[in-house]
């Protein structure tokens, strides 16, 4: 992430925008603070903007670089099963 005074945006506003249009985000500040990202415009069709979300390969890319192969090595047949009606009302073991 790039920080720039709102002087150095405004007087380099294109190279700024050519930055922004190869995905970086450039805050700017003044006084020290920041006032603003510059970020990449999302395209939207009608009123629907893109969904983001998790990025999945990513997530694996990283578990597996720790060496974690398979997060949840095992699910019982019977996970989602309804519970008993008393299974709040009984003592844990």
């Amino acid at each position: 992430m790039k920080t720039v005074s709102l002087q150095e945006a405004t007087r380099d506003l294109d190279a700024l925008a050519r930055a922004v249009e190869q995905g970086e985000v450039v805050t700017v500040t003044r006084d020290g603070k920041p006032v603003l990202d510059l970020v990449p415009h999302v395209e939207t069709v009608g009123d629907v903007k893109p969904k983001g979300g998790i990025n999945w390969e990513a997530m694996q890319a990283h578990l597996r670089s720790i060496g974690v192969e398979n997060p949840v090595p095992y699910i019982a047949e019977d996970f989602d099963d309804p519970l008993p009606e008393d299974f709040l009302l009984r003592p844990l073991p």
